[in-house]
């Protein structure tokens, strides 16, 4: 009886151990076949950027100064446009450019908020002190409109774009973007760069 149960429990632990040992490739099989990977994982769109070089936009400063996006090379850059009235979508926009450079934490300083001004309209001192530490400069509306990509019938002013430490368009989020999903592609973006 006593050799029976010794058996018994034998063959049990035997088939545990079995059990640990193929679970990896059982759940490998089932994640690959029967729940399908997404061959996308981000949200935002890439951008091919040898369709789109950064031009020489003709930019200056609030106070009229030369400046160009490429005095941000080395960092990554969170760019949204629109006019200096900037309604509810662009204080969105805003808005979600300020907390997800907040929510890389230790990785905040490589990211670079860019707001291109397409008017000659004065902005709010209440709005320009409650986005400080964006970078606000004056383009031309024409300039921005032959540069960056668009959704089917939408307008530059409608995303908010991502470019690279090397000074390449790379990714365009949709209008009404979710700020959580964009949060994911930007952690995933500083994880894998080695640069910036």
């Amino acid at each position: 009886m006593e050799q029976a149960r010794q058996k018994s429990s034998g063959r049990w632990k035997l088939f545990a151990v079995l059990a640990v040992c193929a679970s990896p490739m059982i759940a490998s099989y089932l994640t690959y076949y029967v729940i399908k990977p997404e061959g996308r994982t981000n949200y935002g769109e890439l951008i091919d950027p040898r369709a789109h070089p950064m031009p020489a936009l003709g930019a200056t400063t609030l106070d009229g100064k030369p400046s160009e996006l490429d005095s941000f090379r080395g960092k990554w850059i969170m760019l949204q446009v629109a006019g200096g009235d900037c309604g509810d979508a662009c204080r969105k926009r805003l808005h979600d450019m300020r907390q997800l450079r907040l929510a890389q934490g230790k990785d905040m300083d490589r990211i670079e908020r860019v707001w291109l001004v397409t008017d000659g309209q004065p902005l709010e001192t209440v709005l320009m002190r409650e986005y400080d530490g964006t970078r606000m400069l004056r383009v031309s509306a024409d300039a921005v409109g032959r540069w960056l990509p668009v959704e089917q019938g939408g307008r530059p002013e409608d995303h908010i774009y991502m470019i690279d430490p090397l000074g390449n368009l790379m990714m365009r989020f949709p209008r009404d973007a979710d700020p959580n999903k964009i949060k994911k592609d930007l952690s995933k973006l500083l994880k894998a760069s080695r640069i910036g």
